[in-house]
């Protein structure tokens, strides 16, 4: 199923098309909220230290190949905006092929690196065996299992950003509810049944996304009339795949930004202790769940934003964008009132150990606060990707985490700050991308 967002009332398209990205995306955040939940309860502070600093090195590789996706997502709401639908086919085709490619390249560097990375972020020699098989799956060979599996997660992004630029967002949910489902099973069964640790949770959270990627392509075959494009699936455009890569690597830039700023955040989290890293790694789950909705607004602003450019409906696109901005200042300061005065009992569901509660309470109650900065700044980057200026994008993240980073370092190691650091280190990160992008976001929106 497709849908055209160049039609109809704006708010509830931009309410539905959110909720259902929302939805998918929070099944998909269970995948790693399950992971530590279980690994917190049984089995230890260490493990669930090592989960949580795994996740971003492993987002990190994954979101180069979102960020090609989002390019390619952008340009085939365009042509299906415009109804150009052979220029779309050879898009699709083009983008699946360079993104195996790409997949399968920066798999194989994760895998042999993977103990240098782990060294160049001092993490603590007690849990350095723990995280580096949990990255690894195990040094005996099932990495390569990992390798294949990290692929299938790669091709189904790539099809679940393919669906969403054509106005479908429904599918790619049912088959996230499906792995989450599966995945909460599979933890059980190899951490509590089998007693394999965090090793079993890596294990059962590749499967369920191996079985995510599986479903999706069945359903493109027979369901989707538009994606069945049988030899065509071969075509490579060369045109086109420069085309996507000078929309989509600023994307990927600036989501590989985002990533390498948390990397650094966590290299200087990791210095502060095993309890610290380990309340570090619940509060960014509780983060991510807080935040998703946030990004899943400015999705929806930039797929409504491509299909109307593509269709030359400039004032539709005004109205989606201050629409959007509604919604995110709404969802801002919602997320603020249930973090804010849940901070303990969103702590206890993840571990029992008082020291890493006290701490993760602590980054909360601030962290909380500054939710609605997030919000508008995400609003903002929805418009410029509606708009296909990604490079605005790019020099505002990278902005936002070089100077999080220059913030929390001095932080913790002149003023001896804990945990408490992180949130005021964010807040100036957040600031300085706001005094960057909103005058040019106000330049651009009154001249359109």
């Amino acid at each position: 199923m497709t849908k055209d967002l160049t039609t109809g009332k704006i708010m509830p398209i931009l309410v539905k098309f959110t909720i259902q990205l929302v939805l998918g995306n929070l099944f998909q955040l269970t995948y790693n909220a399950v992971d530590s939940i279980i690994v917190g309860h049984f089995v230890g502070k260490e493990a669930l230290a090592a989960v949580g600093i795994c996740n971003p090195i492993t987002t990190l590789m994954i979101l180069f190949l979102n960020g090609l996706c989002m390019g390619a997502a952008i340009l085939m709401g365009m042509q299906y905006g415009a109804k150009d639908y052979d220029t779309l086919h050879r898009q699709i085709s083009t983008t699946m092929l360079s993104g195996v490619v790409f997949s399968v390249t920066l798999t194989v560097l994760c895998v042999i690196f993977a103990v240098p990375m782990l060294k160049l972020i001092q993490v603590d020699p007690s849990i350095m065996d723990l995280t580096a098989e949990y990255l690894r799956i195990s040094p005996s060979g099932v990495s390569c299992t990992r390798l294949v599996l990290r692929m299938k997660r790669g091709w189904f992004n790539f099809f679940s950003s393919t669906l969403r630029a054509l106005g479908d967002s429904n599918s790619p949910l049912y088959f996230l509810i499906i792995s989450a489902v599966l995945n909460v099973f599979g933890d059980l069964f190899f951490v509590i049944v089998l007693k394999d640790g965090s090793r079993g949770c890596a294990i059962s959270t590749v499967l369920s996304e191996a079985l995510c990627s599986l479903f999706c392509v069945i359903y493109i075959q027979k369901k989707v009339p538009l994606l069945r494009l049988g030899k065509k699936w071969l075509v490579f455009d060369s045109r086109l795949l420069k085309k996507t890569i000078a929309f989509g690597w600023a994307s990927a830039m600036q989501q590989a930004t985002v990533q390498l700023g948390k990397i650094g955040i966590q290299a200087i989290v990791n210095t502060m202790g095993v309890s610290v890293s380990a309340a570090f790694a619940v509060v960014n789950r509780i983060d991510d769940f807080a935040y998703t909705p946030e990004q899943n607004i400015a999705h929806a602003m930039t797929a409504l934003m491509a299909q109307n450019k593509g269709a030359g409906k400039i004032d539709r696109m005004k109205e989606g964008f201050r629409c959007g901005i509604i919604l995110e200042t709404i969802y801002g300061i919602l997320i603020f009132i249930i973090c804010f005065a849940l901070a303990r009992p969103l702590m206890m569901m993840f571990v029992k150990d008082e020291e890493v509660i006290g701490h993760g309470v602590t980054y909360l109650h601030l962290i909380s606060v500054m939710y609605l900065l997030p919000a508008l700044t995400n609003g903002i980057q929805g418009f410029f990707r509606g708009i296909g200026d990604l490079k605005i994008t790019l020099i505002s993240s990278f902005i936002n985490m070089a100077l999080r980073v220059l913030a929390a370092a001095p932080l913790v190691f002149i003023w001896k700050m804990g945990i408490e650091a992180l949130p005021y280190s964010y807040l100036a990160g957040w600031i300085a991308m706001l005094l960057v992008e909103t005058p040019l976001m106000l330049r651009i929106y009154r001249k359109k």
